[in-house]
């Protein structure tokens, strides 16, 4: 692979391998079963470890959850998380008492700035089928002078974010979705105003690639140094130029070189995550990221003594109404509704 634009091909873990600014993603895919009157599973919980239930068994995990799959109220500092919603839907709750609903292709774009406390629920909605969820999460770091900025959530939702579209000169179609970033003129909405990736200068970019079978697309280069991971998780034969990329593997790419992405026999699913590295110190304790031991240290002492403004919602599984369709209500009284 020398001198090919390939630095490194490896197996994905769980979660996957990121690089700087990136700090984690993790890709969520569940076979949830009908619902039951409490937006939970219809379905036994005996032989789970419930509250900390991540292995797959009947094709679902309820992860931290006890009635409804998902995370219950827990905080972050310092760091940006980025939920991507493929299939399915997430109840988000805050410490700010900001809430939503959103999924089936919906983007939130959390900064957890000087710290929040939310909760990241999976209500199985629908009581006659199944409730299947796909999502991918991905913390983005901030850097240091950001690190304390307020917390702030913005909603992209699905209608809001391009969908680049090539063919190839065999007819044969790449479609992406630029959840941040930019193609040509599609450009991503604007992602919450603090992050590392509302400077166009450092070309973050987070892209969903659907390749027909048969498709081939050449990555757009950059001029500069950045990190730029691609990772193959659905599909089947798979080359960059000439290099096999194995089912379930990452690609540590040079954004400067010429990489043609070439699909086999199968549709073909790909994550994309590039950006400028922050190129500071990293120092993460569990979901306090700051750039110095003694940062976290004096971070879990302001959480214990403050709960990072406590938590106003009658559970920490907070759900929300069954009736109600994909919706954000923001820490200031803002209201979308989308259906």
């Amino acid at each position: 692979m020398e001198n090919s634009g390939i630095n490194k091909i490896e197996k994905l873990s769980f979660p996957w391998q990121t690089q700087d600014p990136f700090l984690f993603c993790v890709h969520h895919e569940d076979f949830f079963p009908k619902g039951n009157k409490d937006l939970g599973p219809a379905a036994s919980l005996d032989g789970r470890m419930i509250g900390q239930d991540f292995t797959i068994k009947d094709g679902w995990r309820m992860y931290h959850g006890s009635k409804v799959p998902g995370f219950p109220a827990h905080p972050h500092c310092g760091f940006e998380t980025v939920t991507a919603v493929r299939k399915g839907l997430v109840d988000h709750s805050d410490s700010l008492g900001a809430a939503g609903r959103f999924g089936n292709g919906d983007v939130q774009w959390m900064t957890a700035g000087k710290g929040v406390q939310h909760s990241e629920m999976f209500p199985l909605l629908k009581e006659n089928e199944e409730n299947p969820l796909e999502l991918f999460q991905i913390w983005l770091n901030l850097p240091r002078d950001s690190k304390k900025v307020e917390p702030h959530f913005a909603m992209l939702w699905k209608d809001t974010i391009p969908v680049y579209k090539h063919k190839d000169t065999n007819g044969k179609s790449t479609e992406i979705e630029v959840m941040a970033g930019k193609i040509e003129d599609a450009a991503a909405p604007k992602p919450a105003p603090d992050s590392w990736a509302a400077n166009p200068e450092n070309e973050v970019a987070i892209w969903h690639i659907k390749m027909e079978p048969g498709a081939e697309f050449t990555l757009p280069t950059s001029q500069n140094k950045i990190n730029r991971n691609l990772y193959f998780f659905k599909g089947k034969d798979f080359k960059l130029n000439e290099t096999d990329l194995p089912h379930y593997h990452s690609a540590y790419l040079d954004a400067r070189a010429d990489i043609t992405l070439k699909n086999g026999d199968e549709e073909a699913r790909l994550l994309l995550l590039q950006g400028k590295p922050i190129n500071e110190p990293v120092v993460q304790h569990g979901p306090f990221v700051l750039n110095y031991p003694a940062e976290v240290r004096e971070t879990i002492m302001e959480f214990q003594k403050t709960e990072f403004g406590g938590w106003p919602w009658p559970s920490y599984e907070n759900v929300h109404d069954k009736n109600k369709g994909r919706f954000a209500i923001h820490a200031d009284g803002r209201e979308e509704i989308k259906d």
